[in-house]
């Protein structure tokens, strides 16, 4: 009995305690909200007067030669370190293949004597082709004086050997052959993702008749390089191709690959 008054007076102030700290919460939110500003609102309605002096400001706005300058220099930079890869990866290739200097330089994509009146018939493939087939394409470009492209290398571009295992297998006259003394084929294999995306080619095998040097790096290409009249698309002979490719207005154009083909 002597120990009610005392557990009662204990309830007591811990109740007290909670009401005092309820109370402070309460009074702590209410600051809180009503020191919240609001968030602010875009208008409606666009300001076509403040547009109008927004782009007035920045056509008045001054070029800063030495940014120009710089931003041309590393363009420039950036072209010559693709160059120098690009040239890395041909003759890893190369050496791959077990091809001499001459062969070297046309797997690297460089066309000697070519003239930007001259149309050459370029074969867009892929990878994933059968083999036997490329194969085929490789000896009819080699009688048109064609290119064969491809979109990448298979495994990457960071991975060589796969794209010089198929190149041989391509460009092998004698499928059977094995070794840097097998004789190859004089067609060029470039890689190059613009000029798929130039010509959007979304199918394969397709032809397209390139003005000019369609193996220049394309590091040293733009959007604006000359690109084909027309695109034929379908698993035919490169033969066919060319006829439909001349039935669509390009008869000018393939008459020479033609001719080269007829002839041997």
């Amino acid at each position: 009995m002597a120990e009610q008054p005392t557990s009662a007076n204990a309830r007591t102030r811990i109740q007290d305690q909670g009401d005092a700290a309820m109370e402070r919460v309460k009074r702590a939110a209410a600051k809180a909200k009503a020191s919240t500003k609001a968030s602010p609102v875009l208008p409606s309605k666009a300001d076509a007067g403040a547009e109008r002096r927004a782009f007035e400001g920045i056509s008045r706005r001054k070029q800063d030669p030495a940014m120009a300058d710089r931003v041309k220099a590393d363009v420039a930079a950036t072209r010559k370190a693709l160059a120098i890869e690009r040239d890395t990866a041909s003759r890893r290739i190369a050496q791959a293949l077990g091809l001499e200097q001459p062969k070297e330089a046309a797997l690297a994509g460089v066309v000697s004597g070519s003239s930007a009146n001259q149309w050459l018939p370029l074969l867009f493939v892929s990878s994933s082709m059968p083999v036997e087939t490329l194969r085929t394409y490789a000896g009819q470009l080699e009688r048109a004086g064609g290119v064969m492209a491809f979109r990448g290398m298979p495994g990457g571009m960071r991975q060589v050997g796969p794209m010089a295992q198929l190149s041989a297998a391509i460009l092998r006259r004698d499928p059977g052959c094995e070794g840097p003394a097998c004789a190859m084929r004089d067609v060029q294999l470039i890689v190059d993702p613009l000029i798929f995306r130039q010509h959007r080619v979304s199918q394969v095998p397709a032809l397209a008749m390139i003005p000019g040097d369609p193996t220049r790096p394309y590091c040293e290409r733009d959007e604006a390089s000359p690109r084909a009249a027309h695109l034929v698309l379908g698993d035919a002979a490169l033969s066919g191709l060319l006829e439909e490719y001349g039935r669509l207005g390009g008869k000018a154009e393939v008459q020479d690959a033609l001719a080269h083909m007829a002839r041997q």
